[in-house]
């Protein structure tokens, strides 16, 4: 994968020459290795939120937290928090892991951390993530990085209520490395070959029980620690967060984006062109926020952009920040598919008036069909339609499943379908962020795809989704 630090492009090579197959281990810590901050904290905190911490459970969790600090057990703070957890729903538990790692847990995963899951999961490693937090935090993250191992601490569950006991200890330090050495005995791994990466001085007695040890975004001790013991460190880069000087060039941005569609429409009016206007006002809403922000926009094969039009562009979606890129790639003569109840929404209405969406109402069916029925003609009539195949923003780069109404359109209406790939958009701006962060965002446009039939559509649905994953895996040089 391009775009990563020369560190982290090191430990893969490292990883590709190393021995590979199902016998060599890749054990990842959670917190503070695999995400940059704390999940428990953020369970923590929501339950704080939601009136669900009583004040005699705060009280014994802060007066916890103050006598690990001067040297007490920290795990007394995990198991004050499960024994107040006692009749809860596990179902409810998990569905809240779910909800918090959509909203919140998701965009502290490390890039390269992911970069680095990947390079063992090609070297056909037996990946599993090793953590002292339980499942209902690491699952989530888990499913996304494509990781099947948990080596966790486990609560006890009956009828689906929560004890408040855990079955066996929590697995932190030296019982970390327990649990690594009995997992590694079930599963035929040999740690001689195997890998662990961890961050914290407790995760000692883990790193040391694998041949290749990694202290990942060590804290001081650790690092300490490492160097004692010649332990390579891997300092790898946190998800970038809004800073108050991005905020205010948002705000810029923004006033950019006004001011280009103004603009625009004011000389489609002087030269009585309104479609020139358009146009025009497409251009600037896109080119301006973007430089006021800061952004880039490295593109591989733009040709392919012009080569067929009207065309139907399809790109992976994973931030508000795809649409201006597109708008700013496509510069003319195209429109989008959009939920009538966006129409009003103050964050699309200008870009609406200069591109003119199709309005769906998805909950009137025959309403929808006329609609996309002109959608048709219009792209019939020379103008492209821009869509996001997921339907919808992904919490993660991790690519979600494509529905089939771009390509339906592509086949009624006798048009090429263009693949977009984008890379780099939600770390620019998270998914639920207002806030625009500079930076370059890669884009690849691959080989447009023609001749669209109902007849294999599905088949060559699960081909372009392919194409997209791969590309984001490896990305073109």
């Amino acid at each position: 994968m391009s775009g990563l630090s020369a560190a982290a492009q090191e430990a893969i090579e490292a990883i590709e020459a190393g021995p590979q197959g199902p016998t060599v281990g890749a054990f990842f810590d959670l917190d503070g290795t695999l995400v940059a901050g704390y999940t428990a904290a953020t369970f923590y905190g929501d339950r704080l939120k939601g009136r669900d911490v009583s004040p005699a459970e705060f009280l014994r969790t802060v007066v916890t937290a103050v006598d690990g600090e001067l040297g007490g057990d920290p795990t007394r703070i995990a198991h004050v928090a499960f024994s107040a957890m006692r009749g809860e729903s596990e179902e409810a538990f998990a569905d809240l892991g779910e909800r918090l790692f959509r909203s919140k847990i998701a965009g502290t995963i490390r890039r390269e951390s992911r970069a680095l899951v990947m390079a063992h999961q090609r070297a056909g490693h037996t990946v599993a993530v090793a953590s002292a937090a339980t499942r209902y935090q690491i699952a989530p993250v888990a499913r996304d990085l494509g990781v099947e191992h948990l080596v966790c601490t486990q609560l006890v569950v009956e009828d689906g209520q929560f004890t408040g006991a855990t079955d066996g200890p929590m697995l932190w330090g030296r019982h970390k490395a327990s649990g690594v050495r009995a997992f590694a005995r079930e599963h035929g791994v040999d740690l001689a070959d195997s890998y662990a990466y961890g961050n914290g001085y407790e995760d000692v007695a883990f790193l040391s029980s694998v041949g290749h040890p990694t202290a990942l975004n060590p804290h001081r001790d650790l690092r300490a620690a490492a160097a004692r013991l010649g332990w390579p460190v891997l300092d790898l880069s946190d998800p970038v967060g809004g800073s108050l000087v991005a905020a205010g060039r948002t705000a810029a941005a923004l006033a950019g984006m006004n001011t280009g569609v103004v603009a625009g429409l004011a000389y489609g009016l002087a030269r009585r062109d309104a479609h020139e206007g358009r146009n025009l006002a497409v251009k600037l809403a896109t080119s301006l926020p973007m430089a006021l922000a800061g952004v880039e926009v490295e593109v591989q094969n733009r040709e392919r952009l012009w080569t067929h039009r009207p065309a139907i562009f399809v790109a992976n979606h994973q931030s508000a920040l795809d649409i201006p890129v597109l708008g700013n790639l496509l510069e003319r003569d195209f429109t989008i598919v959009a939920k009538k109840e966006a129409r009003w929404d103050p964050r699309t209405f200008v870009g609406s008036l200069v591109i003119d969406p199709a309005w769906i109402d998805r909950s009137d069916s025959a309403s929808a069909r006329a609609t996309l029925d002109g959608v048709v003609e219009r792209i019939r009539g020379g103008t492209s339609l821009m869509i996001f195949p997921e339907g919808t923003r992904s919490a993660t780069p991790v690519l979600g499943p494509f529905r089939k109404g771009a390509f339906h359109l592509a086949a009624q209406a006798g048009v090429p379908v263009v693949p977009i790939v984008l890379r780099n958009t939600g770390e620019l701006m998270r998914r639920s962020s207002l806030v625009l962060n500079p930076g370059v965002v890669d884009v690849c446009v691959l080989e447009p795809e023609t001749d669209w039939s109902v007849d294999d559509m599905s088949e060559r649905i699960a081909a372009l989704h392919a194409k997209f994953e791969e590309t984001l895996a490896r990305w073109p040089a």
